[in-house]
């Protein structure tokens, strides 16, 4: 029994004992209560007799009281006010006792009963002779009626005076019964209440005391003595659990401490490696410094074939080497930043104006834009990788004219559109999910692409909307082209950078 008692958890414990001690002060407060109400019943019901003896002497009263009345004035009132009383002394008296017993009070509640079927009958009769003016037989009848009247009336002050010295006796014992009664269940409830307060001592007790071991244990641990002999775990509540985590936080203390030993003597060493390292990260940043070097010779570059292309007289040249600068410049520039809508379709006019000048026209781009998005912001280089996608994977196989259609709308919920559909050779599933996950690239990765995958994208846009779903692809089957629908929140780009 202790040891399953050991194995509930603190709030089963707590719960079990306050149910226990509960449980034992009601039954037996229940089992005292019930005594003194039968007791209490007892005494009510010790002078049910004389009251029911003095409503029946009442009812009696009523009786040759309304016949006397009736007598005298003959009115229709009195007469009416007789049969009332009659027939609630004819239902009192069928509540008198008729059995044949030895007991007195018995044989004079039976001898009451049958005087008063007999009185009932002559007042009856009485009533009758005076309704039919016959005066000498109602006369007659009306003192021998009064006369069984008192002698009923002095046979029910007998046995109602018989009756009280009986219950005086009963109740008299009744009440000593009952204070004796009263003194038990005091002392009782005393008793209980002993007992319940000593369980709950001890068994709090019980769980309590882990808990100031730990509090002792956890005060010399707090005054760094981490060699302080572990706390044995004798419960699995949630002290237990608390012991059990506290004896291993010790230990890891004192692996922690062994360990920094061991890396004082290794931070020696790696001393020396770290002029080393200076050494490599000025290396990285004169490399970086480089890197940033090329991409601004290559638009002074091509800005100066522009001029040059403009100077001859070659505006179409001077056009495409423009774009050109342009498409290069937004993807160094803007690689990492948060953009506007407008500038990320700004790229997609240079791109496909260099596709056109590559492919000879052969793609036709149709764009259908809500103005009021167009300074919301977004992911830079989210737009021209779906485009390329389209061109490389959609419109190139195909035969025939390639088209473009970039479409921006508000969405459900204040979100911000974005569809770019194509009429190329469409997708199965496959390649859409490989598409999703950025897989796809890296199987079939063209010679021209800009390097950044579909998975790549689909990443950038979640982290910027902090949404799982912001990309769908759809494409009904072969030949039947595909479309991308973005899912981005109308914010300016300001708020964006904040």
């Amino acid at each position: 029994m202790t040891k399953k008692f050991r194995q509930l958890s603190l709030q089963a414990k707590m719960s079990s004992i306050f149910i226990l001690v509960n449980l034992v002060v009601f039954a037996v407060t229940v089992i005292l209560i019930l005594g003194i109400n039968s007791m209490s019943s007892e005494i009510d019901m010790v002078y049910q007799g004389n009251l029911r003896l003095n409503e029946l002497s009442d009812a009696l009263t009523a009786v040759q009281d309304s016949m006397t009345e009736y007598l005298d004035s003959k009115t229709s009132d009195s007469l009416e006010e007789f049969y009332r009383s009659e027939q609630i002394y004819a239902q009192m008296v069928q509540g008198l006792s008729d059995d044949v017993t030895e007991a007195a009070f018995r044989r004079m509640e039976r001898s009451i009963r049958h005087m008063s079927e007999e009185y009932l009958d002559l007042v009856g009769q009485t009533i009758e002779a005076k309704r039919g003016r016959n005066v000498e037989k109602y006369r007659v009848r009306y003192e021998n009626a009064t006369q069984m009247y008192e002698y009923i009336n002095t046979y029910i002050y007998s046995l109602n005076n018989e009756q009280f010295r009986s219950n005086s006796e009963n109740y008299s014992r009744l009440s000593v019964a009952f204070r004796s009664f009263e003194l038990f269940s005091v002392i009782t409830l005393t008793i209980v209440a002993v007992i319940s307060v000593a369980i709950v001592v001890k068994l709090t007790g019980e769980i309590i005391s882990p808990l100031k071991r730990l509090t002792v244990m956890a005060n010399e641990v707090a005054g760094e003595n981490f060699d302080t002999e572990l706390l044995p775990v004798q419960s699995e509540d949630e002290i237990g659990v608390v012991t059990g985590a506290f004896n291993q936080m010790v230990i890891s203390i004192r692996q922690y401490l062994e360990r920094l030993r061991q890396s004082m003597e290794i931070q020696r060493s790696l001393m020396e490696k770290e002029l080393l390292m200076e050494s490599h990260l000025k290396d990285a940043q004169l490399k970086y410094l480089q890197a940033q070097i090329n991409p601004h010779f290559l638009f002074n570059t091509l800005n100066a074939g522009a001029q040059l292309a403009m100077m001859e007289g070659a505006d179409r040249t001077y056009d495409y080497i423009q774009n050109v600068a342009d498409f290069f410049r937004y993807n160094v520039k803007k690689g990492n930043d948060i953009v506007t809508l407008r500038e990320e379709l700004e790229l997609i006019d240079h791109y496909i104006y260099i596709l056109n000048v590559r492919f000879s026209g052969d793609i036709h781009y149709e764009k259908e834009i809500s103005e009021d998005l167009l300074d919301c912001a977004v992911p830079s280089m989210i737009l021209q990788p779906i485009v390329e996608n389209c061109v490389n994977h959609g419109i190139r196989e195909m035969s025939g004219e390639g088209r473009i259609w970039l479409k921006v709308y508000h969405g459900e919920e204040d979100t911000l559109v974005i569809s770019i559909r194509d009429n190329g050779i469409g997708m199965d599933a496959e390649i859409i999910e490989k598409l999703k996950n950025g897989t796809y690239h890296e199987e079939r990765q063209s010679s021209g692409s800009n390097g950044i995958a579909m998975g790549n994208v689909i990443a950038r846009l979640k982290l910027f909307t902090q949404n799982e779903d912001v990309m769908t692809i759809r494409s009904d089957g072969r030949n039947q082209g595909t479309e991308v629908i973005l899912y981005l929140p109308v914010k300016e780009r300001e708020k964006a950078d904040v």
